[in-house]
């Protein structure tokens, strides 16, 4: 099953900006995904237990890195991919 989401990382730290940047570099670095960014949020497509494995393993290296964070998330269980 393929599987779209939209999130959106709110690290509540002074260094946000480069803790998002590097969430989203290490998203786009599996081949096994398509990551499209924008201004308020990071799109990613993919097979639907791929997706969320990847999903749950880079979150938690982000909440070791820093502890308070807001993420935001819409699933679709359809490849909505407008670059698919």
């Amino acid at each position: 099953m393929q599987l779209s989401a939209e999130i959106s990382l709110y690290p509540l730290a002074a260094e946000y900006r480069a803790i998002i940047g590097e969430f989203v570099e290490r998203l786009a670095q599996y081949d096994e995904l398509t990551v499209n960014t924008n201004t308020m949020s990071t799109q990613i497509f993919g097979e639907y237990r791929t997706l969320m494995t990847i999903l749950t393993d880079e979150l938690e290296r982000v909440y070791q890195q820093v502890p308070s964070q807001v993420l935001v998330c819409k699933f679709i269980n359809r490849d909505l991919n407008p670059h698919g």
